[in-house]
């Protein structure tokens, strides 16, 4: 079977993550990089991070750009898109992906319609902040976060609008470009004209917003749609409460979980004989439920409590840092790797699903326009023509030596 070629104009993260994601599934991944940018040519995600020894990339870039080759072209000149062109078409590319505004399509001869006449059935796919209809809109994660109504319900009622922890807009752009492209190839596209696959990063945010959308033709309360720290918006007492070491999150999902929470001891008296048994009652009482919640588990270690909560088949969980996290048996035992060209072995995040047969070490990310020469080469540029590319600032990559 021939093995997929993907060839993605990225940077940042929405786009290489998508992209690492057909890394793991064993793809040729080739990223192109721009030229020019003084002494921090190409993706500014390259410098953001602490130092990574023995690459050049910093490690705010290593990640999701594993088992990627890198090359550096001009496309703001005739030759440089001709070059990208040739890649498309003599590698047999069969996706082409990109992550800049949609105005710069044409201009930098990467649209749909030119690069699937390059190569017919060549499946596109473009993330951008709103999508075509808004060309010249440039968004980040944190920017379509505060646009898209997340930072509006993430955080507490007497405080700010907070930005989620986790690029979470980022990602799902990606996931969703990864879904689509493998849709694409599923339903034949590559087979029978290609695909043009675009993907608005509000647009993608705002089909998560499935529990408070639908809420506003309903006429609900404004509370049900704003901020409510770690509760739960609608199953009571489900939030986080204090121990005498630590904190504990607490998940309360129906009638019979509330009934086996208040019949375990220390709860009991939460209760109030039967007065909070619906779920309406407990809406209507809640601040007062968190604080009863809240002194019963204060007076017990973090360890006690979740005993007596497993016990009764209650859904709970220490609050874990990353590094704990990093060490947890399921997600250890689940991560990628790669190995430093100081012999250094890196532990990376999982896969989302396991995949049988599927590679789960990539090599580190490659320096800027480490592979230009060889791609170029393989395109059937000879090496006079790629030093002379390289003189004219026409590509980017290292010398002839």
């Amino acid at each position: 079977m021939k093995k997929r070629t993907l060839i993605a104009m990225e940077q940042a993260l929405a786009m290489p993550y998508a992209t690492m994601r057909f890394v793991h599934l064993g793809w040729r991944v080739i990223r192109v990089e721009s030229t020019g940018g003084g002494d921090q040519p190409g993706d500014p995600n390259r410098y953001i991070g602490g130092p990574v020894p023995g690459i050049e990339p910093y490690s705010y870039f290593l990640a999701q750009n594993v088992g990627k080759e890198c090359v550096a072209l001009n496309l703001k000149t005739p030759e440089g898109r001709a070059a990208l062109h040739r890649m498309i078409r003599e590698l047999d590319a069969d996706v082409f992906t990109c992550n800049t505004i949609p105005s710069r399509y044409e201009p930098l001869g990467i649209d749909y319609e030119t690069l699937s006449a390059v190569k017919p059935g060549l499946i596109w796919a473009g993330i951008s902040a709103m999508g075509p209809d808004y060309p010249k809109v440039a968004g980040y994660d944190p920017v379509i976060q505060a646009m898209s109504g997340y930072m509006e319900v993430t955080g507490f009622e007497d405080g700010p609008p907070t930005l989620m922890g986790v690029p979470v807009v980022d990602l799902k752009a990606g996931d969703e470009v990864y879904a689509n492209v493998l849709l694409a190839l599923a339903e034949g596209a590559d087979r029978a004209g290609g695909r043009r696959i675009d993907v608005s990063m509000l647009q993608a945010a705002a089909s998560w917003l499935i529990t408070l959308l639908p809420l506003i033709d309903l006429d609900c309360d404004p509370e049900e749609i704003s901020r409510w720290g770690n509760a739960h918006r609608k199953f009571i007492p489900t939030s986080v409460y204090p121990t005498s070491d630590g904190y504990i999150y607490i998940a309360v999902g129906s009638n019979a979980q509330w009934r086996r929470l208040t019949g375990i001891d220390r709860f009991v008296p939460v209760a109030k004989d039967g007065a909070r048994d619906t779920p309406e009652a407990r809406y209507a009482d809640r601040a007062a439920i968190y604080r009863e919640i809240g002194a019963a588990t204060g007076q017990a270690t973090l360890a006690t409590v979740s005993a007596e909560l497993s016990a009764a088949q209650i859904p709970n969980t220490p609050i874990n840092p990353i590094p704990q996290v990093h060490e947890m048996p399921a997600v250890r035992t689940k991560m990628t790797r790669t190995v430093l060209p100081t012999g250094q072995s890196l532990r990376l995040q999982p896969r989302a699903v396991d995949l049988a047969d599927k590679p789960d070490e990539f090599f580190p990310p490659r320096g800027y326009g480490q592979d230009t020469r060889a791609v170029l080469a393989e395109a059937g540029y000879s090496g006079s023509e790629i030093d002379r590319m390289i003189e004219a600032g026409i590509a980017a990559g290292p010398s002839a030596a």
